[in-house]
C-alpha cells in the first residue's frame, strides 16, 4: 500500500489497486465491531472526578443566606469569581445563572424577539429580517438557535485570527437588519483559534447601522488551555470601553467544562445598561437561582488563579489526547495531500479538512465501522458546508487507546471516500 505519497498524483490503475487495499483493511476494522464516540464534547470520568471535593464543602460563613427565594443577579460571591475571570470592573455587570450558558443565550436572542434588545426597540419578531453573522466553522448549537427563531444566518470566513473583519465591518455599518454576531474568541469551536489582538479591536470599534446590535461572545473556553503557554486573548470588554461601547456586548461563560457539565454555573457579563434590562425581564420568569450551587462553586475554585490551578488538572488529563489525535494524522495522513487538520492549544476540538466533497462521505464510512463523529456540515449555519470538507474532532471522552484506534480507523475512511471520489470523476 503506497504510505507518504500524494494521492492526487496517483493514476487511475494506481488509484483502483489502493482501493482493493483500502478496502481490505476497512473490513478488517469492521471485524473489530468498533463502538467509539466522538461526536460531542463531552468531559470524560477523570475529569469530573476533580470537582468531587466541592460536594464536600462546608457552605457556612459567606454571610450571604443561600437557602431561600431571591437573589436574582446570583450569589455576591459567585458574580465576584466570574468578575475577575472575565475582566469586569464590578460585579454590577455580572449576572449568574444555572448550569447551561447555551440557555441564557437563547433567552437573550428570544427576549429580543419578544421584547426588543432594550426599553423603547422594536422587538426582533416585529421587522421583515433579522440577520446574524456566523463565523464558520462554527460551533452547531448558535446556528441551531438562529435558525430556529427564524433568523437569517451569513456565514463570515474564520481566518487564522479570526473572522474576516472587513466583511464584518461592511455588512454591520451599513445594513441595519444586522442585529448580532456570534464569537467564540479563544479557542474558537471547531478550529481552535484564538481572536488576535488586531481583531478583537476592530470587533471593539464597530459602528452598528442597527441600534440594537450585539456582540455574542460565547467564552466557554477562555480558561481551558491544554499547553503551558496557552493563547493569550486580549480582552473586548475593556476594548469596548475605552471606545465607550460597552452596550454591544453581550459576553457568556460556564463552570461546565470546569467541574461538573450537567451542574456547573454559567454568567452572563454585560454593561450595566444591559444588566439592568435583562434582569427585569428575568425577574418574570424566575425568583432566583440556585444559589447553593453558586456558593459551593465560588469556595471550591475562588477566582481566576483558582480556576487557572485547577484547569491545570484538566490539562493533564487532556494534553496526551490532543497529541494522540495529532499523531494519528501524522502518522497516516502526513506526506498524501489529503488532509490538514489543526493543533489548537486549548479548547475541546480538532478540525480535520479533507478533500471537497469528502467529509459526508468519510464519516458514514466511518460510522459503518462503528466510529461516531458529529454530523458533516454541523459546523456550518443550516448544517451546510458549501465545501463538504470540515468534521469537527471530539477527543476528550474517550480513553487515549480508543482515541489511538478511532483515528486509525478514521484515517481509512478519508482515503477511501477520496479514492471513490476521485475514480468516479476519471
Amino acid at each position: 500500500m503506497p504510505g507518504k505519497n500524494i494521492y492526487s498524483d496517483f493514476s487511475r490503475e494506481q488509484l483502483c489497486e489502493e482501493q482493493q487495499k483500502l478496502t481490505e483493511i476497512y473490513g478488517e476494522y469492521k471485524a473489530k465491531n468498533l463502538k467509539l464516540n466522538m461526536t460531542r464534547g463531552v468531559p470524560c470520568k477523570e475529569q469530573l472526578d476533580l470537582s468531587d471535593e466541592m460536594l464536600k464543602i462546608d457552605l457556612g460563613g459567606t454571610g450571604e443566606d443561600i437557602r431561600n427565594y431571591g437573589g436574582l443577579l446570583g450569589t455576591d460571591s459567585s458574580r465576584e469569581m466570574f468578575r475577575d475571570l472575565l475582566g469586569a470592573e464590578s460585579i454590577d455587570e455580572i449576572m449568574v445563572f444555572g448550569n447551561s450558558s447555551l440557555a441564557v443565550m437563547h433567552d437573550c436572542i428570544t427576549r429580543s424577539m419578544l421584547f426588543g434588545v432594550y426599553d423603547g426597540a422594536t422587538p426582533w419578531s416585529k421587522l421583515d429580517k433579522v440577520k446574524f453573522l456566523c463565523p464558520v466553522p462554527g460551533y452547531d448549537r448558535h446556528f441551531s438557535i438562529c435558525e430556529y427563531l427564524g433568523i437569517e444566518m451569513i456565514n463570515i470566513k474564520l481566518n487564522p485570527d479570526g473572522p474576516d473583519m472587513d466583511e464584518v465591518e461592511r455588512l454591520v455599518n451599513s445594513d441595519p437588519s444586522v442585529k448580532g454576531i456570534w464569537c467564540v474568541p479563544k479557542y474558537s469551536n471547531p478550529d481552535g483559534i484564538t481572536y488576535s489582538d488586531a481583531v478583537i479591536k476592530r470587533l471593539a470599534n464597530l459602528s452598528p447601522a442597527a441600534d440594537d446590535f450585539r456582540i455574542y461572545c460565547d467564552n466557554a473556553y477562555i480558561a481551558h488551555d491544554i499547553t503551558e503557554n496557552g493563547d493569550e486573548l486580549t480582552d473586548i470588554f475593556a476594548e469596548l470601553k475605552k471606545n465607550g461601547k460597552e452596550d454591544l456586548l453581550y459576553m457568556f461563560a460556564s463552570t461546565s467544562k470546569i467541574t461538573y457539565a450537567g451542574g456547573g454555573i454559567c454568567a452572563l457579563c454585560a454593561g450595566a445598561k444591559n444588566i439592568n434590562y435583562i434582569s427585569s425581564k428575568v425577574f418574570i420568569q424566575t425568583i432566583g437561582p440556585d444559589k447553593i450551587n453558586q456558593t459551593r462553586h465560588a469556595l471550591f475554585l475562588k477566582d481566576k488563579a483558582g480556576i487557572k490551578a485547577h484547569m491545570a488538572k484538566h490539562r493533564e488529563i487532556l494534553k496526551p489526547k490532543f497529541d494522540a489525535v495529532a499523531r494519528g494524522f501524522t502518522q497516516n495522513l502526513g506526506g498524501t495531500n489529503l488532509a490538514r487538520w489543526t493543533e489548537p492549544n486549548g479548547g475541546y476540538f480538532i478540525s480535520l479538512y479533507v478533500p471537497d466533497g469528502c467529509a459526508k462521505e468519510t464519516i458514514a464510512l466511518a460510522a459503518g465501522l462503528g466510529v461516531a463523529l458529529t454530523p458533516a456540515g454541523s459546523t456550518y449555519p443550516y448544517k451546510k458546508d458549501p465545501d463538504d470538507a470540515n468534521i469537527r474532532i471530539a477527543p476528550t471522552f474517550p480513553p487515549v487507546s480508543d482515541l489511538e484506534l478511532a483515528i486509525d480507523a478514521l484515517c481509512v475512511c478519508v482515503k477511501l471516500a477520496y479514492v471513490r471520489d476521485k475514480l468516479k470523476l476519471i
